[in-house]
């Protein structure tokens, strides 16, 4: 019972953490943030695999998210946020993320995550109802651009979907849900 114990304490404590993770500042600050971390994620992806920059064009839209995740033992938890490109219309949606799961692992880790929206419907499906879920198995060493970690991408429907660690120190395999959500205070 005391291990239940711990493992809820120490959720609490991320979930808590994560809230902040936009930190203090005005809208238009706070928007800025998003858009400049969406930029540097971008230019890597870019730089990694450059057949993206046209895919993301053509792309009925894309998502860019910052997410924090750490993993004690059976439970994994993380937070962040984004921002949602709409192609068609040039409209920005700002979103948040909070994921949750369990497996076995230790760890934390900070990655970007980007999306592309083949679909009209997949991107309208995804702002309105965010709600995904899946597995995560991943080894990461890194600190800046020293180490090393295993990124990869996944097809979900109409959706493809590129990781990308920026640091962290992780060692997990989980069955974890994520759910994505507008945020009020920026749109």
């Amino acid at each position: 019972m005391r291990y239940f114990k711990r493992i809820a304490l120490a959720t609490g404590l991320i979930a808590m953490a994560g809230c902040a993770s936009m930190g203090d500042g005005t809208v238009a600050q706070k928007r800025q943030a998003i858009l400049d971390m969406q930029e540097n994620a971008l230019s890597r992806l870019y730089q990694e695999k450059p057949d993206t920059r046209s895919q993301l064009r053509d792309a009925a839209g894309y998502a860019v998210f910052s997410n924090a995740n750490i993993n004690v033992i059976f439970v994994s938890a993380g937070t962040g946020y984004g921002v949602v490109n709409n192609n068609a219309t040039g409209v920005k949606t700002y979103m948040n993320m909070a994921e949750g799961g369990i497996g076995l692992g230790i760890g934390a880790k900070d990655y970007r995550l980007v999306m592309v929206f083949h679909s009209q419907q997949a991107l309208n499906y995804f702002i309105e109802n965010g709600w995904t879920a899946g597995g995560n198995a991943d080894a990461t060493a890194k600190a800046g651009n020293k180490g090393a970690s295993v990124a990869g991408e996944g097809y979900l429907g109409n959706v493809t979907v590129y990781s990308m660690t920026e640091s962290g120190l992780a060692l997990q395999a989980t069955v974890k849900g994520t759910k994505f959500w507008v945020d009020q205070k920026l749109n």
